[in-house]
């Protein structure tokens, strides 16, 4: 590890985070694989931040990154990004209400993406992301209630399931 950076207490923030008091079985299958990809590309970014780029975690990540790749097209997973902008068009309140991450890097208008794994909220920008913008995002995650939000028969589940019938029947 390089001497501790600003980025390596935000890791130990999102390592000491714990779904303990859910039940991620229960969560809308694809809220869970985003949720878990979400965390992936916040531990990822600040990980190349924080550490040697040749150490075993970032290693071990870049191995994760490549998985996800196919993963993210399984299971109707792949309807995802059309569902948070449908949200953006027709629930603003419930997009408003999402963490940043997913508001940014699945709203099309966005220019915020995930480049070569890591998150660019900004593409042309060559300073990194600031340590506040992490330590919201992972707040935002971990907030209750959006939590609850994400299993299946709450709030956000019910909207992805109109979102799905809408969108099986317009094919």
């Amino acid at each position: 590890m390089l001497e501790t950076n600003e980025y390596t207490p935000v890791l130990k923030k999102l390592y000491e985070k714990s779904l303990i008091l859910q039940s991620p079985n229960e969560f809308e299958p694809v809220f869970w694989f985003y949720f878990k990809d979400a965390i992936a590309h916040l531990d990822f970014t600040l990980c190349i931040q924080g550490y040697n780029i040749q150490s075993m975690r970032n290693i071990m990540n870049m191995e994760y990154m490549k998985w996800r790749i196919g993963e993210e097209k399984k299971d109707g997973r792949d309807r995802f990004p059309a569902f948070i902008n449908w949200l953006k068009a027709n629930h603003r309140e419930t997009f408003d209400a999402l963490p940043t991450l997913w508001r940014e890097i699945y709203d099309t208008e966005s220019p915020a993406s995930y480049r070569s794994f890591r998150i660019a909220m900004d593409p042309a920008a060559l300073k990194p992301l600031p340590v506040q913008f992490f330590t919201t995002c992972i707040d935002e995650f971990f907030d209750k209630g959006f939590l609850k939000s994400l299993y299946a028969d709450a709030s956000l589940g019910r909207l992805y399931q109109e979102f799905i019938g809408k969108s099986t029947t317009q094919d």
